[in-house]
């Protein structure tokens, strides 16, 4: 697997699990019917964020992250990132990768932090992948996210230094 940067021509390869996972509504909070258009637009960022793709030896896209800053001016140097790994390639270490590769990029671009915002509580998956990658839970949101199969879950904050 590798990591590159996102490009334009990288799109319609994201946009089939990025339809996917917001479309089943578990783990994050954008519309469930959002467009191709309007998931670009949230996904393929301009500097100072950033968006890369992991990739397979066969250049299949097979997961995503997005990285920016969290706020701007004087929040500007606590980082914020967003990950999505195809389903069909769920288990396989992609979401860590991504997620190793993101913090050393915050790390060079000199953020001093990175900070979660909403982490769905039910997806323990990635709060246990969070956790093991140095993220504690900050506070929690009770009843933040309307999941469909389990209702109003809590979403997390959660943050570490770089």
């Amino acid at each position: 697997m590798e990591i590159r940067d996102a490009t334009a021509d990288d799109w319609p390869a994201i946009w089939p699990f990025f339809h996917q996972i917001v479309a089943a509504g578990e783990t994050y909070a954008y519309d469930r019917d959002t467009t191709s258009d309007r998931g670009r637009e949230i996904w393929m960022l301009d500097p100072p964020g950033r968006t890369v793709v992991a990739v397979e030896r066969d250049a299949t896209v097979i997961g995503s992250a997005k990285t920016h800053p969290n706020q701007g001016g004087p929040g500007a140097h606590v980082a914020t990132a967003s990950f999505m790994v195809d389903p069909a390639h769920s288990g396989q270490g992609v979401g860590r990768a991504l997620g190793e590769y993101v913090l050393d990029l915050a790390r060079a671009k000199g953020y001093r932090a990175m900070q979660f915002n909403a982490v769905v509580e039910a997806n323990t998956r990635a709060v246990a992948l969070w956790r093991s990658l140095g993220f504690e839970i900050v506070g929690t949101v009770p009843e933040a996210f309307h999941h469909p199969v389990k209702g109003y879950v809590g979403l997390h904050v959660m943050y570490r230094k770089l």
